[in-house]
């Protein structure tokens, strides 16, 4: 198991490697944020002072390791627009974004696997088409356009929740969170649901596909005739056996909404990561750019690491010392 970890671990550090070149790169080769930063009106020696002064006079590979130098370090440079370190700054929005992805994902698992095992149970009731039909809406719908349709509904038309906004927050260790607060948590509500959505329709559709494969195995059947109610069966052993795409489908969008929250985080005004990096790439600021891209990797990579440990202790099978 050691060296099962030990092999993950060596297949990130150099994924990540790959990943910070690619993203230094294809960031530090599109426009020149010296044009948004400094007056169009000034003068050729403050051109080259801002450039000298922000290392963008020096080549691309010099300014590359350079980089990965102040990383090793924890350093990912200072916000050409905020003027203040780019960590301190993803890290004061990073708890509006986790907080909106945790509501949603965990929200999206608990209401959608229960309902696609019941659909995959009973697929001729109209409970089950009912479900899957919620599930096809999930997966076809535009977000923007779910989101532009709740704040008309609920906030426009029926003014029960807000619009935008985070709310009141509550301040523990520091981080301030909303979903401490009734206020934080109608301004919560729409959001997370938005964001949910696509993860429900997702978690409906493996559960019932994997309900339905195993309702038709011998574990099932010898599990009936043993005595055992259908309740138990679905509890015990389809849930158990399920576990392995789940977790894998749970982690992977865990990752992509924590990283990719963008439009909801746009249409609702949430003051997270995902609104800073649109701020950023509007006004070039290219270190939150890239620090933004480097967290998502590291993020992903992460998520790949536990995942397949998870894996491990799931399935003996997939430890290196059982496979043998």
């Amino acid at each position: 198991m050691l060296g099962f970890i030990i092999q993950r671990l060596l297949q990130a550090l150099l994924v990540m490697l790959a990943m910070s070149a690619l993203v230094f790169v294809g960031v530090y080769a599109i426009g020149n944020p010296i044009d948004v930063i400094i007056s169009p009106d000034a003068t050729q020696d403050i051109r080259a002072q801002a450039i000298a002064r922000y290392g963008l006079d020096k080549p691309l590979w010099e300014q590359y390791f350079i980089f990965i130098g102040n990383l090793l370090r924890g350093d990912l440079g200072r916000s050409f627009v905020f003027g203040m370190p780019v960590v301190q700054l993803i890290m004061s929005r990073l708890p509006a974004t986790l907080e909106l992805t945790l509501v949603a994902v965990i929200g999206a698992t608990l209401i959608g696997v229960p309902l696609g095992i019941y659909a995959g149970y009973r697929p001729e009731s109209p409970a089950a088409k009912a479900i899957m039909t919620a599930s096809i809406l999930g997966f076809s719908v535009p977000t923007f356009w779910i989101g532009l349709l709740l704040i008309l509904t609920f906030a426009v038309w029926g003014g029960m929740l807000p619009a935008g906004g985070r709310g009141d927050t509550v301040s523990v260790f520091g981080v301030e969170w909303s979903v401490l607060t009734l206020n934080g948590w109608k301004h919560l509500l729409l959001p997370a649901f938005n964001l949910a959505l696509f993860k429900f329709a997702m978690m409906v559709r493996l559960s019932r596909a994997g309900t339905r494969e195993l309702m038709l195995t011998d574990t099932v059947k010898f599990a009936r005739a043993a005595g055992l109610s259908d309740a138990t069966i679905l509890r015990r052993h389809v849930l158990k056996l399920i576990s392995i795409p789940i977790v894998t489908v749970f982690g992977l969008e865990f990752g992509s909404t924590l990283a990719f929250a963008v439009v909801t985080e746009t249409i609702f005004s949430w003051p997270g990561v995902g609104k800073l990096i649109i701020d950023s790439i509007n006004s070039l600021d290219r270190p939150v750019m890239v620090a933004y891209l480097v967290l998502v990797a590291a993020l992903f990579v992460t998520i790949n690491v536990a995942v397949d440990l998870v894996y491990a202790l799931l399935d003996p099978r997939l430890r290196p010392g059982e496979r043998s």
